[in-house]
């Protein structure tokens, strides 16, 4: 599943207005859901609106009661058009909880906009969270509630895999906001960190998750106030608990992952060039075990030659001499023949 980056129109932000919205190819009604997409997005319109009626509860928060309106854009273009042009290039879809509107990237969408369904479960999460909670959450609260909400574990890649898990300073509550800003590559860390605080802040409470914490927090109008009453901690003992309970389990892994991949890629380089100077090797001394074989050939060779240079000399020194004493020993008249 990609892991799509979504975005919360906050106030000030861009509106749906009545010019931009959508003229519908076709539109469905169901509950309290209307859902408005182009004739060539009818079966993703269709498979949108039974997701949002099948799975229409949200972590903590009472079952709400707000329609919404789901704008399917039919191409990159029209969806720019309806988000604004002050929204980030990165944005896969968008929420604006003013108006209990969202927009969502169509049939033609890149691989980059994520899966629909778990987009859709995103978004109305933040929807969702507003009705209940007004503006009172900030914005990276928001965004980590609605990847839990939405169920997207692949949140946590952005720690196994990040290196900067080993020596990078996570960042306090306050501070966690400013990533959501500063382009693609650090708003996919802050949604990771931002997931990780709210799902740790959900396992405080085994039974009662985030349920007593929205009451508590809705109630006084202070998350410090609603940490205190519903976990019995302070809010700078939360943040070194999150802290502690992240590096602990991402950090040594991010360094595994990392030095594996370090090990993989020195792999991939080095074992062409491991491969190809063994065959060297191998053709030298091939060509040596030959040369050292034609040596030893050549010598015997020599050796052999020389032993019979010298059998010839010897020979053709005693023959004519042995020939002759033969000759005069055992002339014509002095053959002894044996019957």
């Amino acid at each position: 599943m990609a892991l799509a980056l979504c975005l919360l129109a906050r106030p000030g932000g861009p509106s749906l207005s009545a010019q931009s919205a959508p003229a519908p190819g076709i539109r469905l009604d169901a509950g309290r859901f209307t859902v408005v997409a182009d004739a060539r997005d009818a079966r993703l319109a269709r498979t949108l609106l039974t997701a949002a009626q099948a799975n229409d509860t949200f972590p903590g928060l009472p079952r709400p009661r707000a329609r919404v309106l789901i704008a399917v854009a039919p191409n990159a273009d029209r969806f720019r058009q309806w988000v604004g042009p002050h929204a980030p290039e990165w944005g896969a879809a968008i929420a604006i909880p003013d108006e209990q509107r969202l927009v969502l990237q169509g049939g033609r969408a890149g691989s980059d906009a994520g899966d629909p369904v778990v987009v859709l479960r995103h978004e109305l999460a933040h929807l969702a969270l507003h009705e209940r909670m007004g503006r009172l959450p900030p914005r990276w609260f928001d965004e980590g509630y609605a990847s839990v909400a939405a169920g997207e574990w692949t949140r946590d890649a952005a720690f196994e895999t990040s290196l900067t898990m080993v020596w990078r300073t996570l960042p306090s509550l306050d501070r966690l906001e400013a990533g959501f800003f500063a382009g693609a590559s650090e708003a996919t860390w802050s949604y990771a960190m931002a997931y990780r605080v709210v799902s740790e802040l959900q396992a405080l409470d085994p039974v009662n998750g985030l349920t007593n914490f929205f009451s508590y927090w809705r109630a006084t109008g202070s998350m410090e106030k609603g940490i205190r009453q519903a976990y019995a901690m302070t809010g700078e003992q939360f943040e070194a608990h999150w802290k502690a309970r992240t590096r602990s389990r991402y950090g040594a892994l991010s360094l595994v992952t990392n030095l594996s991949a370090v090990f993989g890629l020195f792999g991939v380089i080095l074992l062409p060039l491991y491969v190809g100077r063994r065959r060297r090797d191998r053709r030298k001394l091939d060509a040596m075990r030959a040369h050292d074989l034609a040596q030893d050939e050549a010598a015997r060779a020599s050796v052999l030659q020389a032993l019979l240079d010298v059998g010839s000399e010897a020979g053709g020194d005693a023959g004519p001499e042995g020939e002759e004493a033969v000759g005069q020993a055992t002339g014509p008249s002095d053959v002894i023949r044996v019957s």
